[in-house]
């Protein structure tokens, strides 16, 4: 080998070792929280499988082969982190994380339709954040039971597998998911707030109030089913999560249990979220071991989730995401009803037997979704549009000798499809202006499983361009003002209703040949809003918003009198709804009060008139008012405290003479509710929480001679409830849960059990039960 040849050769890997030397780099560093170093947290170099543990001093090292990078810090329980670097920039890396926390914060909020800071929503808004979803779910899946734990001036949970009574605010509210609506105005079953595992969900906004900005059916507000979206910039990243589930007040049939598996990443410019959840629970017992009613009941129940989020970014000014959520929950029990006896105090419980018809509950929610979000368009105007379809099958329980002297099982069917866009151009600095226009098009009915017709199909066409204008002002004041116009035609066939019947075969309402045709319906709404936050200590708000929802049309079809839909009044539904708060922080501590009126110049009820042989809205005025309270103090870093309180009144003017003289019934005002919760981390990768939740007596109705009130009239005594539920990370990827639900076993009948008073539904609340879980992390 010649002297120059080796020279080059020499050279040629002097190049290559001091290339390496150039790429490949150290770093170090410590993770500590406030509460001193952080073991197992989670040091990745993002877009790479490349990453470090910290020991037990919180301590790291890594190398890294790329001249620039980010590394990204996480362990659960505490907000991620994000570094960006530079070849040679640093050696050292300290990170200092802080505990997530269930207090609102900066959180994004879909009260306007566009995302905004809550800092900027002139009206009372609650978010459930990730992690107050997680302390939840530690307990029960039930997403009804849930809601009514965190969200003041939502009526108390049934714990069944139908939200009837669960208003909010005494109206009807709107369920969705990512937008998609979930409720059938048309005829309201009340079983959509069991429309998704909350597995999948990265949060829920809860709109109280009137509102008219998603349309049809939020005249009490909406709630806004948020599922999640993929963070991390690994190409693979995971969960899987068990739960053993039971009663410890009866433990006997009561086993039951959960698994989910989440795979998520992220490809260059696509990311995507697959989830599947498979639960089922046991026989559910009460405070004394005994088995509860089982109409409706969640006991025995099997739930299915699937749910896929497919994402890509060509640019970070666009991306465009396709979403599939599949979800059903039915009850397959070994039991059959024994009915309950109000007068007695006896609640209604089961016995072994087949049950009758088809299991109860959802038979199938499907939701597919395809959206586009492009920003900085021209003018600096961005653009979200979507398109979706949503169709489900809700099967209720068997009504035995009701239609036509014999039994029959009714199901709710419903199909949307829909398109929106709406554009965000910004007017000043200091000013924006959103407009665009929803296209829906819902087709529900009502037919008997055996396919004998009670509530036509009804289809209905809603079309409403809408405008919504904000401006900031003197960098504090917030001034928001909108406009949106309903159209809507309902359109039906020539039908034939059911002969209605009692126990003994006779009939209630004879069989009437109907005349279909069209049923149109318009109207326009408005909301103003303003806002001013000088001071922290007292930041105001108010504001006036309308809502718009159809009456139940399919109530009036099914039970019809007349020979022709034409004398069925269709004049829409119209709520006004005045709020008035404030919210006020002080270092660590949160408190925020509001006040509200809603009024409505007709009900929401169809009601026939037999002296003029037509079926009218109702007439009746009605007036609903009251207050929320919430407060959140972290006094220091290992413990957050909070608390709530809302109450509500409601009030019908029947001689529509300007004096309101009747109260509204419990079915659509809930007594008073008391919620409060500890959270407290004694050591680093352990959370206790201990949450109470207490509804307080409404009495406003009189006993008839019997001894029972009317329909929705009972009295309501109070009850108070505490959960407990615990996490330990005993490893940097796997966690341990333990939730108690009805920690001192209350013997208990929920609140609609005591005002609904019909002896199928009168069942005890759940006594003590036990959630035991393990999360893996990876």
């Amino acid at each position: 080998m010649t002297t120059s040849f080796k020279a080059i050769v020499a050279g040629f890997f002097l190049c290559l070792i001091t290339l390496a030397a150039v790429a490949q780099q150290t770093i170090s560093g410590t993770v500590r929280s406030s509460e001193g170093p952080l073991r197992h947290a989670t040091v990745r170099v993002n877009g790479t499988k490349d990453a470090a543990f910290t020991d037990k001093d919180g301590k790291y090292s890594l190398s890294i082969n790329r001249d620039t990078f980010s590394l990204t810090v996480s362990l659960m329980g505490y907000t991620s982190q994000t570094k960006s670097f530079a070849a040679g920039q640093a050696t050292t890396a300290d990170w200092s994380l802080e505990q997530a926390s269930r207090a609102l914060g900066e959180v994004i909020v879909s009260a306007s339709r566009k995302p905004e800071s809550l800092d900027n929503v002139p009206s009372s808004v609650t978010v459930l954040s990730r992690k107050t979803l997680e302390d939840n779910l530690a307990v029960t899946s039930d997403i009804t039971q849930i809601l009514a734990n965190e969200v003041p001036g939502l009526a108390p949970s049934a714990q069944t597998n139908s939200n009837v009574g669960q208003s909010l605010r005494g109206r009807s509210v709107l369920i969705m998911i990512d937008g998609i609506p979930q409720s059938t105005p048309l005829r309201n079953g009340e079983v959509d707030l069991r429309s998704i595992d909350p597995a999948v969900l990265e949060r829920i906004d809860v709109i109280k109030g009137a509102t008219a900005i998603y349309g049809n059916g939020a005249s009490g507000g909406l709630i806004n089913y948020i599922t999640l979206t993929p963070k991390d910039n690994t190409p693979i990243a995971g969960k899987t999560s068990v739960n053993l589930t039971g009663s410890l007040a009866g433990l006997k049939g009561s086993v039951g249990g959960r698994i989910g598996q989440l795979l998520h990443g992220k490809l260059g410019k696509f990311d995507y979220a697959v989830s599947g959840v498979y639960e089922r629970t046991g026989e559910w017992k009460d405070a004394k071991g005994k088995l509860i009613g089982t109409n409706y009941s969640l006991g025995e129940t099997d739930s299915y989730n699937g749910f896929v989020k497919l994402g890509y970014a060509p640019n970070r000014r666009q991306r465009i995401q396709l979403m599939y959520n599949y979800y059903s929950s039915q009850q397959n029990s070994n039991y059959t009803l024994v009915n309950g006896n109000y007068l007695t105090g006896q609640p209604a419980t089961g016995v072994l037997g087949k049950q009758t018809g088809k299991p109860t509950g959802i038979n199938g929610n499907h939701n597919l979704q395809l959206s586009w979000r492009a920003d900085s368009l021209i003018g600096g105007t961005s653009l979200q549009t979507d398109a979706y379809y949503e169709s489900r099958d809700d099967v209720f329980y068997v009504s035995l000798g009701r239609f036509e002297g014999g039994d029959g099982q009714s199901h709710t069917l419903s199909k949307k499809k829909g398109f929106r866009f709406m554009f965000n151009s910004p007017l000043t600095s200091q000013g924006s202006l959103s407009y665009g226009a929803d296209f829906v098009n819902d087709i529900t009915s009502q037919p008997l499983v055996d396919g004998r017709i009670w509530v036509p199909e009804m289809n209905m066409f809603n079309v409403a361009p809408f405008a919504e204008a904000q401006w900031k002002l003197l960098d504090d004041l917030i001034l928001k003002g909108g406009v949106r116009m309903e159209r809507v035609k309902i359109s039906v066939a020539d039908y034939t209703t059911l002969r209605i019947t009692n126990a003994n075969g006779q009939t209630i309402t004879p069989s009437f040949a109907v005349k279909g045709g069209d049923l149109t319906y318009t109207s326009t709404l408005f909301n103003v809003g303003v806002r001013y936050n000088r001071f922290p200590a007292f930041q105001p708000y108010a504001s006036f918003s309308q809502g718009f929802s159809v009456a139940d049309v399919g109530l009036a079809l099914r039970d019809a009198k007349v020979d022709n839909i034409s004398k069925i009044n269709t004049e829409a539904v119209l709520v006004n709804n005045y709020e008035l708060g404030f919210v006020s922080k002080a270092q660590q501590f949160r408190f925020e009060l509001t006040g509200f009126v809603s009024t409505s110049k007709l009900g929401a009820e169809m009601i026939y008139d037999a002296a003029t042989d037509l079926f009218n809205v109702s007439r009746t005025p009605e007036r609903i008012y009251g207050f929320e309270a919430t407060a959140h103090y972290q006094p220091v870093s290992k413990l957050d405290l909070n608390l709530s309180f809302s109450y509500a009144e409601g009030k019908a003017d029947t001689g529509r003479t300007g004096d309101y003289n009747m109260f509204l019934n419990n079915r659509r005002i809930a007594a008073p509710k008391i919620g409060s919760s500890i959270f407290y981390r004694p050591l680093s990768g352990l959370e206790l929480q201990v949450h109470y939740n207490g509804i307080l007596k409404r009495d406003r109705f009189d006993k008839l001679p019997s001894g029972l009130y009317k329909g929705n009239e009972g009295v309501v005594n109070a009850y108070h409830l505490f959960n407990f539920n615990a996490s330990y990370r005993v490893a940097r990827n796997t966690l341990l849960t333990l939730g108690i639900e009805n920690l001192f076993n209350a013997d208990y009948f929920p609140a609609r059990s005591q005002w609904f008073m019909i002896p199928g539904f009168y069942a005890k609340g759940r006594g003590t039960a036990f959630n035991v879980g393990i999360t893996v992390n990876y």
